[in-house]
């Protein structure tokens, strides 16, 4: 015990800053090569057939195991890599439950939802839409995804060029435009395989760094045995099961919107729909979304783990409290240069990570979101050719490149990124999950029942979220100085300005912000069912049982009409 504290002891002596030296600088030069080159290589040595469907979907002969370990990259920005382990130190072990669900989830695309997908031979998720409900559905589901790509996208690219100027001095716009460019490169000219294959590069910096980061914390503590009497002493591993609207984690908010954000985020999403489908059958996608279920619980495992190591090494002398870190999001490269610091190179690949999971983020992102783009805005208005598709693509991936460039000068001004992206994220994906669910799951559900849903859960949700803006901020767990250095003798505290909202201030404004996503999912379908019974369809509207889910196909008692019989003309004509 002696020895941890005098180890925290000489660790807030130290500077927080990473010291950055030649081996670092050839790491993270070496990482970035990497990418680029794999995008050299696709766009000018392996060229396949100058289509869509090569371009955006590898021509449907992806591998297996390639577009898992591309789907666990994606998912892991460089918030995640960041925050999450700041999460834990802060607030215990409840978020963990965001990577548990994934035991619900994994099942409810395999069988569920992807399914769909591939019966119909669909490509453009928002395509089922079109198919289920009516072109108007498509349109303004479309324009919610690229809206919310268009607003997260320089935040995503943005903070690792913000660290990176942190620990090195250079300019942090400059960074942000050569690594901005570096992955408009590799994604405009090697289309989705430039996109997987560096996805794979890039998740084996992740994996590598954030195991080795918490297996050396661990032993820089005293054990494993010591991590879980520590935390379990600082209630870091205490599972808060209560039924609180207002808890900011508990175990119902943070499984329920997860489990919600993930689905809506990995199978109705276009970015990985775009992967999942380029895959040459439903079994091989099956495969690879249990494959990428097993990866991402294992790297966000570890990725959380951290956070707890973290909390046991600083237990004693909190380097927040001391002044020596300025806010908790700051902790993670803190304590990467307090374990790890020491190896030459290290450094280096920690910010590649970070760096990793941006860039794996942003190319997923542009390859998916210049085909959405293309097939619903610019096709209907021009004469396509395979040749012209591209270019156009391409010319899209550019335009955005730049525009993430010129965001990141806006972005530098913002100061509350993470509940941005929490707010943001529960506002989208609960009525994204909402709509897409209803019409694989509720046969009676219509086009006009849909959109009044979606609507009525964006509204809902943002006015929530508006309301609630300032309002409350939730109490960090206790954290102490009593083993810091004199003058310092402050023992366990909770910041006097951070405060839960008490039973007699109750309004939907404190509504804790892990419950938007699960909120705006049981809202759409609040409203949308019983709507679907109350207001009649469109006269053109009828249900082909193609586009229900398999789960529920059976149950569904349904006649041959005129306008089944023409459904597979209305699929060619949407793909033509």
């Amino acid at each position: 015990m002696s020895i941890l504290v005098n180890g925290t002891e000489n660790v807030v002596r130290e500077s927080a800053a990473f010291v950055f030296n030649t081996v670092d600088y050839v790491v993270f030069v070496v990482m970035l090569s990497i990418s680029a080159a794999i995008g050299v290589y696709f766009g000018f040595f392996s060229k396949g057939a100058d289509t869509t469907e090569e371009y955006l979907m590898g021509g449907k002969r992806m591998k297996t195991l390639p577009i898992a370990i591309s789907l666990v990259a994606s998912q892991l920005s460089a918030i995640s890599i960041m925050t999450i382990p700041a999460e834990m130190y802060a607030y215990g072990i409840n978020w963990i439950f965001n990577v548990i669900c994934m035991i619900v989830v994994v099942p409810l695309l395999n069988y569920v939802i992807i399914p769909v997908f591939y019966n119909n031979n669909i490509s453009n998720c928002y395509e089922y839409l079109e198919l289920r409900f009516d072109r108007n559905t498509r349109q303004w589901q479309t324009l919610i995804f690229v809206v919310f790509l268009f607003l997260m996208l320089p935040i995503f690219i943005f903070l690792p060029s913000l660290a990176f100027s942190q620990v090195t001095g250079f300019n942090v716009h400059i960074i942000n435009s050569i690594v901005c460019s570096i992955c408009v490169f590799y994604t405009m000219f090697g289309g989705i395989k430039a996109v997987v294959w560096t996805d794979v590069v890039q998740a084996a910096v992740m994996v590598g760094s954030v195991v080795l980061v918490g297996i050396l914390g661990t032993n820089n503590v005293g054990g494993f045995a010591e991590v879980v009497r520590i935390a379990g002493a600082g209630e870091r591993l205490t599972v808060n099961f209560a039924f609180d609207l207002t808890t900011r984690s508990t175990f119902w908010n943070i499984f329920g919107s997860a489990t919600v954000m993930w689905t809506s985020y990995v199978g109705l999403n276009q970015s990985c729909v775009q992967r999942i489908v380029s895959l040459p059958s439903l079994g091989h996608a099956r495969r690879s979304l249990v494959v990428f279920g097993i990866g991402f619980v294992v790297i966000m495992f570890f990725n959380c783990y951290t956070g707890i190591v973290m909390y046991v090494r600083y237990h004693g002398c909190d380097p927040m409290l001391q002044g020596v870190v300025e806010k908790v999001d700051k902790m993670v490269p803190y304590f990467v240069q307090d374990v790890v610091g020491h190896l030459k190179g290290m450094p280096g690949v920690f910010i590649s990570c970070v760096f990793s999971a941006a860039l794996s983020t942003m190319s997923a992102s542009l390859n998916s979101l210049a085909g959405i783009i293309y097939f619903d805005y610019i096709k209907p208005h021009i004469h396509h050719t395979e040749h012209k598709a591209n270019i156009v693509m391409k010319l899209f991936i550019f335009s955005v490149g730049v525009f993430c460039i010129l965001g990141g000068i806006f972005v530098s001004k913002f100061s509350s990124l993470l509940q941005i992206i929490y707010c943001i994220g529960g506002i989208i994906f609960g009525s994204i999950g909402g709509v897409f669910l209803l019409g694989m799951l509720i046969p009676r559900a219509h086009s006009r029942a849909a959109l009044a849903g979606v609507f009525v859960s964006i509204a809902c949700i943002s006015i929530i979220v508006i309301g609630s803006w300032g309002r409350i901020h939730y109490p960090t767990l206790p954290t102490s100085t009593q083993s810091c250095p004199a003058p310092n003798t402050t023992t366990t505290t909770k910041p006097t300005m951070l405060r839960e909202p008490q039973d007699n201030e109750w309004s939907i404004f404190n509504l804790s912000f892990n419950w938007y996503a699960f909120v705006g999912f049981i809202i759409t379908w609040i409203v949308a069912i019983p709507l679907s019974y109350i207001i009649p369809p469109s006269s053109s509207f009828k249900l082909d049982p193609k586009l229900l889910s398999p789960v529920i196909r059976p149950f569904v008692k349904y006649e041959q009409t005129q306008v089944d019989e023409t459904y597979d003309l209305k699929c060619d004509k949407l793909k033509a």
